[in-house]
């Protein structure tokens, strides 16, 4: 795969269109990987010129903020400010809603000022100026539910992205009853996706991925790597792994295109 680094680049003298901040999920998970694989073969499709910054990128210190840990996430944060001051990047994308959220809301007052995109806002732009088009392929007819990421949706207010892109699919839309504003948290946000459950009589996970099956999709819809974990656990949990996939919008813009 095409995927240049900032290193790489600077030494040819050049300065990419936009930084791919890929996060930790994306870089070792071996599910989100594929969301990682789905996004930079559609950037390489659609002409983006992007680079990444391989082992120079580092965590950006969300769950050690949510968790309460400030002075670890400062002197994370610094860091990769550091780094990214350095290549002077202007425009970051990722495809991790706590990445997105970390640099557009926490990063200023460090003096981290960059344009933050989520990457169904990105891809959405890309259709919009004609760079990027989508078929609906595969997907046609298929019923497609999407699960709001809370700092994407709440936290952002970032809600028709996605849904335009799922829109473009040719498939059909179907929203659950707690969705957008109202959307419930898939339970992995705030760092709870590193420890264990506390005591309760469900899940939330579970909880969430009953709102899905309610609406009898053929897919789950994710924006963001934690949430499509949680949602692939709960799907697994209702024994439904043979009926409904859990995908990244990414992956079914890819998927759609057969890149």
């Amino acid at each position: 795969m095409n995927v240049p680094t900032m290193a790489e680049m600077m030494a040819q003298g050049k300065q990419p269109e936009v930084l791919f901040w890929v996060g930790c999920a994306g870089s070792f998970d071996d599910r989100a990987k594929k969301i990682t694989k789905a996004f930079v073969k559609i950037l390489n499709k659609a002409n983006v010129d992007f680079a990444v910054l391989g082992t120079e990128e580092s965590c950006t210190g969300d769950p050690a903020k949510r968790a309460g840990n400030e002075f670890l996430f400062q002197m994370q944060a610094m860091t990769n400010i550091e780094v990214l001051n350095g290549y002077e990047v202007k425009k970051i994308v990722t495809a991790c809603p706590h990445c997105f959220n970390t640099f557009k809301n926490e990063y200023p007052e460090l003096g981290g000022k960059y344009q933050v995109y989520h990457h169904t806002e990105f891809l959405k732009s890309l259709l919009d100026e004609g760079r990027l088009t989508i078929e609906g392929g595969k997907f046609k007819g298929k019923k497609i539910t999407f699960h709001d990421p809370c700092y994407l949706g709440r936290a952002n207010d970032i809600y028709e992205a996605p849904r335009d892109l799922i829109k473009k699919l040719d498939s059909e839309l179907v929203e659950m009853k707690r969705s957008r504003a109202k959307g419930l948290c898939c339970g992995a946000g705030g760092a709870q996706m590193f420890k264990d459950a506390e005591k309760g009589n469900k899940d939330i996970n579970i909880e969430r991925t009953e709102d899905a099956l309610k609406t009898n999709p053929n897919i789950i819809a994710t924006g963001c790597p934690f949430c499509n974990t949680m949602m692939t656990d709960g799907i697994k949990a209702a024994d439904k792994e043979n009926e409904i996939e859990v995908l990244d919008i990414a992956e079914l813009i890819a998927n759609a295109e057969d890149l």
